[in-house]
């Protein structure tokens, strides 16, 4: 799936945002625990449906609506941008 700056792709225990890079694979280094890695279960992604995205969305969030997807995306892309709003 393609993303773009801005696009929300998870979920945050928190109620501040984190800003990541989904697209930056993980380091790979000669020094790992052993079985470290091995015990990884990643859930399925849910799919997001419009009642539910206008119900998650937050007050600096839009929902976007393709005739392939839905997506919940920030109002303001930049992230740079969005620190400047903030102030």
């Amino acid at each position: 799936m393609e993303v773009y700056e801005g696009m929300v792709v998870g979920q945050n225990a928190l109620d501040s945002d984190l800003e990541l890079n989904v697209c930056k694979t993980k380091k790979l280094t000669n020094m790992r625990s052993s079985g470290s890695d091995d015990a990884i279960i990643l859930t399925p992604p849910r799919p997001v449906e419009l009642d539910f995205a206008l119900e998650y969305i937050g007050a600096d969030e839009l929902v976007e609506v393709t005739p392939q997807n839905i997506r919940i995306r920030k109002k303001i892309l930049s992230a740079v941008e969005r620190k400047r709003a903030n102030r």
